[in-house]
């Protein structure tokens, strides 16, 4: 009995080393490279995509800030002064936009989206044309 005894973990670890070589094969696994090679051409598909794109909303006479609130979370634009100064526009909430880039209602085919703006007690009217 004592053989016995000291035999069962040997016996045991031999039985589940035959088990666990009977479920390998040494012939490849076509379905988990076909996996992988699937998922690599879905991550090449994803980055030849077509750009999503969006219709440039109206925000004509509206606030800069407030359409930075709107948007930014979609959308890479930036803000340019449209009096032909060159100020920068470092609070946009100060500034009102005159124009943008694309106009109101196209399709955003490219980015940044660009907003000619001036400072909201300023008319649009006086800005030198772009």
């Amino acid at each position: 009995m004592t053989v016995t005894k000291l035999l069962r973990p040997a016996l045991a670890a031999t039985l589940l080393a035959s088990l666990t070589a009977c479920g390998a094969s040494s012939v490849p696994d076509v379905s988990a490279s076909t996996t992988a090679g699937s998922r690599a051409a879905e991550t090449r598909r994803s980055a030849d995509a077509e750009p999503v794109s969006a219709t440039m909303p109206d925000v004509i006479g509206g606030n800069a800030g407030r359409a930075y609130e709107q948007m930014s979370s979609e959308m890479d634009m930036i803000f340019k002064d449209a009096s032909g100064q060159g100020r920068p526009v470092d609070d946009p909430v100060a500034w009102k936009i005159c124009s943008s880039q694309p106009d109101p209602y196209q399709r955003i085919t490219d980015f940044p989206v660009v907003f000619h703006v001036v400072k909201v007690p300023e008319n649009c009217e006086d800005t030198t044309p772009k």
